[in-house]
Order: C-alpha cells, then structure tokens, then sequence
C-alpha cells in the first residue's frame, strides 16, 4: 500500500519536503543500484575488461553519500516564511 499525506502536499511544509527529499534520494539509490548491477553483470559476462567501470561506481557511491549528507545534515527544513503581496 503507497503512503498516504494528510493533507494537501505543499512544498512549503517542512515535513513534506523532508519526506520528498528522502523519497528522491531513494530512487536515486535504485537508478545507481540497477545501472551499476548491470554493468557489472555485463562486465562479468565479456571477456574483455571495462577498466573505467569500478571509477564509475566509486563515483556513483560519492555522489550517494553527498546526496546523503545533505539531505541529513545540511537541509533545512524549518517553516519557510509567507511573503506579504
């Protein structure tokens, strides 16, 4: 059963944009998972070698890892101010 929100998804409310981020940053681990298995799947079957292939998938897991902080250390989700018109 997918989650459900409460009330009327409002990028404006901390706690959607929390769940948002968190969300993306799971289907980004998904993409690099399936790409990176099958590349190593692949890189497995050949006889040749892919020598740019383990540059591929370190770069992929520092770019996870920096998603990773900054949706848990840097983000900010505190209340955003309305603007008066």
């Amino acid at each position: 059963m997918p989650p459900r929100w409460p009330r009327k998804p409002d990028r404006k409310d901390p706690a959607y944009r929390k769940l948002d981020d968190r969300m993306n940053f799971a289907i980004h681990v998904a993409i690099a998972s399936l790409i990176n298995s099958g590349l190593w799947f692949f890189h497995y079957l050949k006889a040749t070698t892919w020598e740019w292939l383990p540059w591929v998938t370190e770069g992929w897991i520092v770019i996870l890892l920096g998603h990773l902080i900054y949706i848990a250390a840097i983000a900010d989700y505190s209340e955003t101010p309305t603007k008066s018109t």
